[in-house]
């Protein structure tokens, strides 16, 4: 039987990851002190792999599909190496994708990317930040950041660091002051290109990120029901968005009108108010699994 080899990203993404396949129809178990979860699906075989490490694997063919921020490809210099297949932001609550920035003291005289000259920055983001100053001809120190990385820059332990944030509020509350933005990344599902020359696998490909892309867009969805007056049909319609159109279906009570559709999640506060003021009684709402 063939087999499809698939990284699932070790550490902060590991439980969003196993979520999302399972709501996009894959049971995945993650066994205590063993790397390679178990699944319910014997076309595919799982190994847990750190987000900073899964580009590399995917690019020299030890595994054929995996999720890894955009920011670790780059910092493999993988970009031209892997196939990027989809975008997949399931990590955070928000779409707003994150940011790797150059971070200072606010004190500090360092303003510009040039002023960086003979400085020192810390950073876990090591390879892309040195090539990002070698491309505008600036010399500096780069020392690899462990962690705590903020407190480095805080504690005097270097000029500047390389950091990454969503909203930034984390590094004006430790009185840092962000100078530029270098880099932004989402989670990418990424293939190993010969992979993609393999029929079977490719299509093994395109069915996952088909469906764990319908789990993502159920997650920003909801179905409504309701019963509307018949006389009132074309007023609540009239406030309905859908994906097509809205699913009307007659009662047993000829006065009365069964219908359906799917909105978006954060519409339905102002929506039900509207629609309960135009004769909608019965409103449900469900959550979905898949949006295809």
């Amino acid at each position: 039987m063939p087999q499809l080899r698939l990284g699932i990203p070790k550490g902060s993404l590991e439980k969003a990851t196993v979520d999302l396949f399972a709501q996009a129809g894959w049971n995945i178990r993650i066994h205590s002190r063993n790397y390679f979860p178990s699944v319910d699906d014997n076309e595919l075989v799982l190994s847990l792999v750190r987000p900073q490490e899964m580009a590399a694997y995917i690019a020299d063919g030890t595994l054929d599909l995996g999720l890894t921020g955009w920011d670790w490809i780059i910092e493999r210099d993988c970009q031209d190496k892997v196939a990027e297949i989809a975008t997949l932001e399931y990590s955070k609550a928000s779409n707003q994708a994150c940011r790797w920035v150059l971070v200072t003291r606010e004190d500090s005289p360092i303003k510009t990317i040039e002023d960086l000259q003979g400085k020192r920055i810390a950073t876990e983001l090591e390879g892309f930040t040195r090539r990002y100053l070698a491309e505008r001809g600036v010399t500096a120190e780069v020392v690899f950041s462990w962690g705590a990385t903020e407190a480095k820059v805080v504690e005097g332990l270097v000029d500047a660091v390389v950091e990454i944030t969503e909203t930034g509020s984390t590094i004006k509350a430790h009185g840092l002051r962000i100078v530029e933005d270098l880099l932004e990344t989402r989670t990418k599902l990424i293939a190993h290109p010969p992979a993609l020359e393999d029929t079977w696998k490719k299509n093994k490909i395109e069915q996952i990120s088909m469906l764990l892309t319908a789990a993502l867009d159920a997650r920003h969805k909801v179905m409504l029901k309701m019963n509307i007056p018949t006389a009132n049909t074309q007023a609540v319609v009239d406030e309905l968005p859908s994906l097509q159109a809205p699913t009307i279906n007659p009662l047993t009570d000829s006065n009365w009108q069964a219908v359906e559709t799917v909105v978006d999640r954060n519409k339905v506060r102002d929506l039900i108010p509207r629609l309960k003021a135009a004769g909608a009684v019965g409103i449900l709402e469900y959550d979905l699994k898949k949006v295809l």
